[in-house]
């Protein structure tokens, strides 16, 4: 049974929601302020965190941030504003999905289960196969990067975009076909999203973000894995 901590400090959201994801399958833990999930975040073991914006005591953003220096649990953000700026800081700080409220429910659930079948996923290369591009080592089968012998920590999402990438090296990728095929057909935003998740690989994986050795932009089209760096 799938552990989601939900993260949000209205009462009756949180009550409602454990109802409908208990009720799907999932098990649920809850939190009602930034510093307790962040707390429950480094001491649990969680297979996903369904975390909101606006909270008390430490925000939403700062939350996502730090655990994002020691962790690469899914998190799937809730905001109540609509403008972009707030969906591209989520992403900025290692969100890997969002929901502008209100929504519903139902979506929340097709979304959560939607990550979690990402991140279970053995990769999409065969078991067996490591990829070696120059210092750059991927491994299927536990879902592990290297760079020159020192391992990355990726979310799903990053983890799911580079190793599609390295399915064929060399081939671009629009920033359609990567929402398509990373993000999936029920993904709701556009293709800044796309963008945002490229730059955050890249800060993990190039030596020089500014000039990227593995992860190339082809200017007008979209991005594809350099064969030979």
């Amino acid at each position: 049974m799938d552990h989601i901590l939900l993260v949000d400090d209205e009462p009756g959201l949180v009550k409602g929601l454990r109802l409908s994801l208990e009720q799907a399958g999932f098990r649920v833990s809850s939190a009602a302020d930034g510093q307790t999930a962040l707390n429950l975040a480094r001491e649990g073991d969680y297979d996903l965190i369904v975390l909101d914006l606006m909270l008390p005591v430490v925000d939403g953003l700062t939350v996502c941030r730090e655990i994002r220096k020691s962790r690469s649990t899914p998190i799937i953000m809730l905001t109540a504003r609509s403008e972009d700026v707030d969906k591209i800081l989520g992403l900025e700080m290692g969100a890997d999905d969002y929901l502008t409220k209100p929504f519903n429910t139902r979506e929340l659930i097709a979304r959560c289960r939607a990550v979690l079948r990402r991140t279970k996923q053995q990769g999409l290369l065969p078991d067996s196969q490591q990829v070696r591009i120059g210092d750059l080592v991927i491994s299927p089968p536990h879902r592990r990067v290297e760079v020159a012998g020192r391992r990355l920590e990726l979310t799903a999402r990053e983890y799911d975009l580079l190793e599609l990438l390295a399915r064929h090296p060399g081939v671009v990728y629009t920033r359609q076909q990567l929402l398509d095929q990373v993000w999936g057909y029920d993904f709701v935003g556009d293709d800044r999203t796309v963008d945002v998740h490229i730059r955050r690989l890249r800060e993990k994986v190039e030596p020089d973000p500014s000039r990227p050795r593995y992860v190339k932009t082809k200017w007008g089209v979209g991005y594809y894995l350099e064969a030979e760096p």
